[in-house]
Formats: C-alpha cells, sequence, structure tokens
C-alpha cells in the first residue's frame, strides 16, 4: 500500500517539476502512519504547512505595496516571448503568441517589479495570500497546486469551501503544463486544450473570461479549488501585473476576489484594506481595475455550450465566435441561497454583492422615472425595522441615466463632497453629492440624502457600480435606491446580475 502511496507521490512530482513548481517532498507522519506532502522551502523562510496567520488575524499587520506602473511605462512588468512560426513554404517569421510571459530578470525600474517580487515570495514560502489587482476586480491569491495555500483563501474570506475557485495562468505553457504534464508544442500531439475554446481565446485572451476545463486525474490543482466537482475554471487576466505576478509565483493560482464573503467585489486596494486588514499580510496596490465586474464563466465542454455567469465579455461578442453561436444562458439573476445543487461556477449559489444598507432595485422595464414617493417612506420603515434604528438617518440614491436629480426627491443643499479615502489608496472615479431629504411641503428635513450619478454608458456604469456600493456604505447610508439600466446581452446583463444579487427589494 505505501509503495502505491509513494509512487503516486513521484509521479506528482515528476509533473510539478515539468511546471516548474516548487517540488513536492514526502513526509512521514509518525503519528498516524501515512505519508502526507509538504512544500520544500528555504530554512529561513520555513513555515507550517497550515499558515498560523489564520488564527492570529486580529494581530496580523496589512502592508499595501504600491506597484508604480501606467501606460508609459507598462512594458517594465513583462513581455510575451517571440516565438518563430514556419510558412509552408519555408519561410519563418517572428510571432508574439500566448505561449511564454516573461519577466526581467533585471530592470532599470526595478523599484517597480520589486513589490511584485515581495509578493511572489510570499506566495511561494507561506500559505497566506496575496491581494493583487486584475482589470475585473482585485483578486486573493493562493498556490492552486497546494490545499493549506487555498484554504488561506478561505479562512481569509469567510468564504464557504463548497463555493468554487476560478485558477488564473500567465500564460497558456502554464495551462497546458497542469492539465497535460507531457504535452509538447513542439510535437504533433493534440493541443489539451479542447478545441471549442480556442476562438474565445484567441480574441478575449487575456482578459475578463474564465472557461470551464475538465479538471484531470490524479489532478495537480488542490482539490479545495474544484470544491469537488470534475471540472476547473481557468482564466489568463488581461492585466500584466497579475501575469508578472503569476509568472514570479511560479505557479497557478486560485483567486476569487479579495472581499470579505458576500460584500461588494473590491475595484481598488482601499477596498480590500477595509475588509481584510488583519486576515491578510500583503496587498499589491495597482490602482482601479477598468473593468468593475467580474469575469463571464462559459462552459464549453456541454451542448449547447453556456453562459454560466455574465461578467466583462458580453454574450453577443461570445456569439461572434465560431461554435458560439447558440450559446445560451445558464445563469439566475437572483441570489440563489442554499439549494442542494453544487455551484458550477462562482457566484452562482451564495447571496452577493451586499453592502450593508438596504437596496431597493427598480427595473428599467418599468420605466420609473424618478423614485416613487411611497416606496421611499415604504423601504425607509423597513430597514428602521431591520436594523432595529427607529427612525432612518440616511438615504441614498444611485442613477444611471433616466433619474433626475435626487431620483425626484425633494431635497435641498446637494453639494460635491471629496470622496472618503486613506491616502492615495482610494479611488472612486465619480462624484458624491450630499444634502437633506424634505418632505413635500419643503419644510421639514427627514433625513440626509446622497447622491451618486454613475452615468448612462453601461460599461461606466459597470466599472464604478461596485465602489459606488461601498462608498455609500462608508458614508453610513441606510437605503440605497439604484436605477437598474436596460437588460441585454452586452455588459448591462453583468451589471443587473449583480445588482440583483446584491438587492434586498427588487421593484419594476
Amino acid at each position: 500500500m505505501k509503495g502505491t502511496i509513494c509512487a503516486n507521490i513521484l509521479t506528482l512530482t515528476t509533473r510539478f517539476k515539468r511546471l516548474h513548481l516548487p517540488q513536492l517532498t514526502p513526509i512521514l507522519n509518525r503519528h498516524h502512519h501515512t505519508i502526507t506532502t509538504d512544500i520544500t522551502r528555504p530554512k529561513s523562510t520555513a513555515v507550517p504547512l497550515m499558515a498560523p496567520a489564520m488564527t492570529t488575524s486580529t494581530t496580523m499587520e496589512t502592508r499595501i505595496l504600491k506597484v508604480k506602473v501606467d501606460d508609459s511605462n507598462i512594458q517594465v512588468l513583462g513581455h510575451w516571448k517571440e516565438e518563430s512560426a514556419e510558412h509552408k513554404d519555408g519561410s519563418k517569421t517572428k510571432t508574439s503568441n500566448l505561449n511564454t510571459w516573461e519577466v526581467p530578470t533585471t530592470s532599470e525600474n526595478e523599484n517597480i517589479l520589486s513589490p511584485i517580487r515581495e509578493a511572489a515570495h510570499h506566495l511561494r514560502t507561506t500559505d497566506i495570500p496575496v491581494a493583487f489587482p486584475t482589470e475585473t476586480v482585485y483578486g486573493l491569491g493562493a498556490d492552486a497546486t497546494r490545499s493549506a495555500a487555498v484554504k488561506g483563501i478561505y479562512a481569509a474570506k469567510g468564504r464557504p469551501s463548497d463555493n468554487p475557485l476560478i485558477v488564473h495562468v500567465c500564460d497558456l505553457s502554464m495551462l497546458r503544463s497542469f492539465i497535460s504534464p507531457s504535452f509538447s508544442s513542439a510535437g504533433d500531439e493534440e493541443d489539451p486544450i479542447p478545441a471549442i475554446y480556442h476562438p474565445l481565446i484567441t480574441r478575449f485572451w487575456p482578459g475578463p473570461l474564465t472557461i470551464l476545463l475538465p479538471n484531470p486525474s490524479p489532478s495537480l490543482l488542490a482539490p479545495e479549488v474544484t470544491a469537488g466537482l470534475p471540472t476547473f475554471g481557468c482564466r489568463m487576466p488581461a492585466s500584466a501585473l497579475a501575469r508578472s505576478l503569476i509568472k514570479l509565483a511560479n505557479a497557478p493560482l486560485a483567486a476569487p476576489s479579495a472581499n470579505a464573503s458576500t460584500k461588494p467585489s473590491p475595484t481598488a486596494a482601499q477596498h480590500v484594506l477595509d475588509d481584510l486588514r488583519g486576515r491578510i499580510a500583503l496587498i499589491l496596490d495597482g490602482g482601479s481595475c477598468s473593468v468593475g465586474v467580474e469575469s463571464t464563466v462559459v462552459d464549453g465542454l456541454c451542448s449547447p455550450p453556456v453562459v454560466l455567469r455574465p461578467g466583462g465579455v458580453s454574450l453577443e461578442e461570445i456569439r461572434e465566435c465560431k461554435g458560439w453561436e447558440g450559446v445560451e444562458k445558464a445563469y439566475k439573476d437572483q441570489a440563489e441561497v442554499g439549494g442542494k445543487t453544487a455551484p458550477r461556477a462562482p457566484g452562482m449559489k451564495y447571496k452577493h454583492y451586499s453592502p450593508k444598507a438596504r437596496v431597493v432595485l427598480y427595473e428599467a422595464e418599468g420605466g420609473r422615472r424618478e423614485v416613487p414617493k411611497a416606496d421611499v417612506r415604504e423601504a425607509v420603515e423597513a430597514a428602521g425595522e431591520e436594523e432595529g434604528k427607529g427612525n432612518v438617518k440616511s438615504v441614498a440614491v444611485i442613477r444611471t441615466g433616466r433619474w433626475p436629480v435626487a431620483g425626484g426627491l425633494r431635497s435641498q443643499g446637494l453639494d460635491d463632497v471629496a470622496a472618503k479615502d486613506s491616502g492615495d489608496v482610494a479611488e472612486t472615479g465619480f462624484a458624491v453629492r450630499e444634502g437633506q431629504w424634505l418632505d413635500e411641503d419643503g419644510t421639514t428635513v427627514l433625513a440626509r440624502l446622497l447622491e451618486i450619478d454613475l452615468g448612462n454608458d453601461v460599461k461606466g456604469v459597470a466599472h464604478g457600480l461596485f465602489a459606488a456600493l461601498r462608498e455609500l456604505d462608508r458614508r453610513g447610508a441606510d437605503v440605497i435606491f439604484v436605477e437598474g439600466v436596460s437588460d441585454g446581452d452586452d455588459i448591462a446583463a453583468a451589471v443587473m446580475n449583480r445588482l440583483r444579487k446584491a438587492a434586498s427589494d427588487i421593484r419594476i
């Protein structure tokens, strides 16, 4: 029996070498007479397999490491390796593809890479996750091949372990290495990445699209990543910072959003700090996220293929790709709380994206031109009863194009106020106005009034949605009235999906 276990460990060790991951070392547990595995680490940084920080989270210092990068110096973070492409006539040309992402070993701008190298070292040598920016939202990453590291994610977020995690890779070579370690791009072997995904990868990677892949057996992924499912989700982030972190960590990263479970996803480093201060050690700050909602999740292993979660890539864009013309929706907008069916992708089972405040969402199809006054009074009373507050003191409105100022509520003194921040890590990208909500006679102040106008561009709404919910929470809103956008097959589907999950009450 022991010989069989040792043989299996030897096989996995060989595969880890192919992937250039930290080597697995067999260890005999004398008390239980079983063979386990641990990660070989330098003696100076040795830590127990299970992250001790999860038991001392109240005293852990959380540091923000600023990565000073913008469009002018983004190339400092890394580049795609040029490879030779041979044509039928025998000629060769240099081409850059998604096979290999390279990070400079030395750089004149090492000060830019230094925080990423520190975070990568932390990922390699501890089981405490690291928060990092992507183009969608901030992720909370850990080595997807080590159970102890992945458990650290669940512990930090307070997330149920039956919710699968998305695996992030820096290039196609890394992906192929752990789904088929024997694959060689130089030979005639069939690509282990299913052909149905090739058109999507060509068009949308690196980017906000997650594909569902078969989990090989035996698998190099920690079982906690898949939550017992035979498949796993994988994506290649568009963020060069994220890809370089993954490359330097020398392992695929399991990374859900870096927020406390059920809270709005973080799109700035300050959001992560607000939720996870004391639970993690490092946050890489790369500025605000460009997309603002999570990735689209698709399953091409079934027929017809389906979208499991709407996100940064729209349904209409996916339908333009070969083999995906008939793609269907397979998600529900209402929060799927409880139930016996295991979620096939992140965000499908539990309540998500919810601020502390009560959220009342108005569907665009109702054609409302303002917030109904009776609804406001009813929602305010309900919020007061829920919280045991009696009288609600702060009412907020989020506009997306049709509603007038303050959603049509009678108000006074609505002025722009500076974004509440902590140094240079808080970014909102919109104005917050504050004033007073008056009764119909305009003589009595009913409550403090907050307003955020996200504009009528749906991409702008997506970019600012989570930040707006968080900002109003920070400012003490008790009830938030949200103007919905017209649902469709573009990114509006992702916006409304998130809003419906966040809402306490949905009205037409």
